[in-house]
């Protein structure tokens, strides 16, 4: 390696650690500030927090590692240029494609580092994220309990209520609870103005206290006829005070914090795995579109129009209008029959319709992150481009223009490619091109930005606007002169 090449590379590698450990810390901390009234005086050990940091810090690298590279290849270049190194480098002959040859190789390495980071470390680390997280909420369940709707994580219940609060946050207010635990259906209903949660760390059980409240349960109906079943009894009552206890045990995985729940989501599979469940869900999703479709053809009756044969088929009948073929009484029960069966099968695609739109959701979600593990890995050489091109034309080092930039071209990066992400969720484009849509709009932008850079021309050439303007208006005056 010549000594221009280790000079510009330990010109690059400064900036580069960094702003590196800089944007993992701001993002961590980002992450953080999300979840910190979840776990802080929950009880949490600092052990497990540390580890969530550290897993969370694992998932943020591929986000890092380009924004590092942008600014740090943009601070190097602005350095050299503000130095007058460019100068002295075009004077001794070395061109600028020269001088960041070393750079653009390591940007390659980089995205491949990027792509190995992408396929390996990021699933793991938002598994064993996903994972404690989900855990640290189980071992103090009062934290999973969100007011409003209706909460399913705790086993064989369902909860609903309007507030939380307390020093614990473990006081709910206005409460209704269905008991499904007997697996007889919603056969038991409670409501209290006010209730207690009660876990001891690492116990298996959960109380519930209730204040001021109703009990109603309708005992099980094992009556054969409707008519019965509206006379097996029921017993409701008021309370001051009902406690019970929840069995949790399952759902804490006996109190491990770090233990395994399965992987639900596509984040968490490697690009192997990814396309080995795409061709499933897919081959799932056509049985059931194909199924559907046959069940509607089905209920039309159509395949009986084909039943007679042609040289069976009456001359006289009325083969345009076919409803003139039949009395008035006939045609109002015809079109009332269509009308009804037409209506059905709209219903049933309306009812069908929201299930169907979720599956081709998650077979998106797949679809996506497939293509876009590929398309981000490379987000690293782009961005690369763009900010060399930037730091020659701007030459100007630091912390302050090169930050701003920096910022400014990863939003622009980042949104495109969230609304690409977001419209092929929706199925509005296909995943290829969502995925792929931030580099459609970088890559020519980092082509004008190093052609000018190497032709030593500014980011925008005003004269070129300019001097027409500035020549029509001379030509106007000095004809008003004559």
């Amino acid at each position: 390696m010549k000594i221009i090449d280790r000079y510009i590379l330990k010109s690059f590698f400064k900036p580069f650690i960094a702003t590196f450990l800089i944007i993992i810390f701001v993002l961590v901390m980002q992450n953080l500030w999300k979840v910190f009234e979840s776990i802080a005086g929950k009880g949490i050990s600092v052990i497990f927090i540390l580890k969530f940091l550290y897993y969370t810090a694992l998932s943020l690298i591929p986000h890092a590692l380009p924004i590092a590279v942008l600014l740090s290849s943009i601070m190097t270049l602005g350095n050299l240029g503000e130095n007058y190194e460019f100068s002295a480098a075009k004077s001794a002959g070395i061109s600028l494609q020269r001088l960041v040859r070393p750079l653009g190789i390591l940007a390659i390495i980089l995205s491949v580092v990027n792509f190995f980071v992408l396929n390996n470390v990021f699933p793991y680390a938002v598994f064993k994220q996903i994972n404690l997280q989900q855990n640290i909420k189980r071992k103090q369940p009062e934290m999973a309990l969100i007011p409003g709707s209706f909460n399913k994580d705790l086993p064989g219940f369902q909860i609903k209520f309007d507030e939380k609060y307390g020093e614990k946050e473990n006081m709910l207010k206005n409460v209704l609870i269905y008991d499904l635990s007997k697996n007889t259906g919603n056969q038991k209903v409670i409501t209290a103005e006010k209730g207690k949660i009660v876990s001891e760390p690492g116990s298996r059980y959960m109380t519930m206290t209730l204040y001021n409240g109703y009990y109603y349960e309708e005992h099980v109906k094992s009556a054969r006829t409707p008519q019965k079943r509206k006379k097996m009894p029921a017993s409701s009552a008021t309370f001051k005070e009902y406690e019970f206890n929840i069995d949790i045990g399952d759902s804490m995985n006996d109190g491990k914090l770090d233990s395994i729940n399965g992987k639900g989501s596509p984040m968490m599979f490697s690009l192997k795995e990814i396309g080995d469940t795409i061709p499933k869900l897919k081959k799932t999703y056509d049985e059931r579109i194909a199924m559907r479709a046959k069940n509607i053809f089905a209920n039309t009756y159509a395949k009986d129009l084909h039943y007679v044969p042609d040289s069976l088929i009456n001359k006289n009948i009325d083969s345009v209008s076919t409803l003139n073929n039949f009395d008035l009484q006939s045609k109002i029960n015809i079109l009332n029959s269509a009308t009804t069966k037409s209506k059905r099968a709209i219903s049933n695609l309306k009812n069908y319709s929201s299930s169907l739109k979720w599956k081709r959701k998650i077979l998106n979600f797949y679809d996506i992150e497939y293509y876009n593990r590929v398309a981000f890995s490379l987000s690293c050489i782009i961005l690369f481009f763009i900010g060399a091109s930037l730091g020659s034309i701007i030459r100007k080092g630091g912390f302050g223009l090169p930050m701003v930039l920096a910022i400014g071209i990863y939003v622009v990066y980042f949104f495109s490619n969230s609304f690409g992400r977001n419209l092929a969720e929706e199925s509005t484009i296909s995943s290829l091109l969502a995925s792929w849509i931030s580099a459609i709009i970088m890559i020519p932008i980092a082509i004008l930005l190093t052609r000018r850079a190497t032709k030593d021309k500014g980011i925008f050439n005003f004269d070129a606007f300019v001097q027409p303007v500035t020549l029509l208006f001379n030509k106007i005056f000095i004809k008003k002169s004559n």
